[in-house]
């Protein structure tokens, strides 16, 4: 199946300060490549930190990429004017993980999924009668439509923000963390809603997660993200039961009560302490070399002087560590 939105080299670089600032900025995003299958579910899962957001807003040119190149159904977005662009983010929508900041609290509910549809140039009745049909889609009643954000819980706050993004009819729609600040039980609501509305819109799903359990669930594809760069990905079951890179392993092992660490530990992917990494050998980093080898039980001098690429091993499972396949 054809992708309907890839990314090629996608770099972003938060600019450092003084003159040389542009030259030696902080590289968040760094030569990442994915594509994600249109009616697809593509998982991209790091710890805090790792460049997760800042790949999501660069993905949709919230925050235009330094470098690279993204392709929206066919369309590179970076040949694409102010205007042009504007028709397509209609496409891609984005729901982030705290509802409270997503909502203006000045506005009712009602003017929030009024603002995109106007821009649409949709008459006064007919919004009215999308707004009723949204909020029914992910649960809220229409008579709580004048309601401001303060009014609403966690979890139907998420149900709103999840309405309003689809009430522009995207194809795409980039979940970034979007349970993350709820309750368990309600995350399980909001779970399932995106589940249902999936199969009901044939949407694309890019989900962002530090939660390698729940992405497991929700994805077809998983990309694992460490310090900018994609260090392994594969179809979800193949990941989850043949995790290559050291990092995959670790963070499988690490997911608790979980089959999936169970599953880890019976294949002997013990995590590994802290304390036992130190004790191997001191912390240590290189610019040139694999950034994983500071935490890595595999690590050598080799892999502190020269960077892993992205290697295919089979089946779409793609890894980069110097020691896959070397016996190890």
């Amino acid at each position: 199946m054809a992708a309907l939105i890839e990314c090629s080299d996608l770099v972003k670089i938060h600019r450092g300060r003084g003159l040389g600032g542009a030259r030696h900025g902080f590289r968040a995003v760094d030569g990442i490549s994915i594509a994600v299958e249109r009616g697809g579910s593509f998982g991209l899962v790091g710890e805090s930190g790792c460049g997760k957001t800042t790949f999501a807003r660069a993905l949709l040119h919230l925050d235009p990429p330094t470098s690279g190149s993204i392709r929206f159904d066919g369309t590179e977005l970076e040949s694409l004017g102010r205007k042009e662009l504007r028709g397509f983010r209609k496409r891609m929508q984005i729901v982030f993980q705290d509802p409270n900041s997503a909502l203006d609290p000045k506005m009712s509910i009602h003017d929030s999924l009024s603002e995109g549809l106007i821009n649409r140039n949709i008459g006064k009745e007919e919004r009215a009668k999308r707004i009723k049909d949204l909020l029914e889609l992910v649960g809220i009643s229409y008579a709580y439509r004048n309601r401001y954000p303060h009014e609403f819980s966690g979890g139907q706050k998420q149900r709103i923000v999840i309405a309003r993004a689809l009430s522009m009819e995207p194809d795409f729609l980039l979940l970034d963390e979007p349970v993350s600040n709820l309750d368990v039980s309600i995350q399980a609501q909001i779970i399932n809603l995106l589940s249902d509305l999936k199969k009901e819109f044939s949407l694309t799903y890019l989900f962002i997660s530090h939660d390698l359990n729940l992405v497991s669930y929700m994805c077809d594809t998983i990309g694992v993200m460490f310090k900018g760069k994609i260090v392994e990905q594969a179809p979800t079951e193949l990941l989850v039961s043949q995790p290559k890179h050291p990092y995959t392993r670790r963070l499988l092992a690490s997911v608790p009560g979980s089959s999936l660490r169970a599953g880890a530990l019976e294949a002997g992917l013990e995590e590994e302490s802290i304390e036992t990494l130190a004790a191997r050998k001191p912390e240590r980093r290189s610019s040139s070399g694999c950034p994983y080898f500071p935490h890595c039980p595999l690590g050598d001098a080799g892999c502190s002087s020269s960077a892993p690429s992205l290697r295919e091993l089979s089946g779409g499972h793609v890894v980069s560590c110097h020691k896959i396949g070397t016996g190890r």
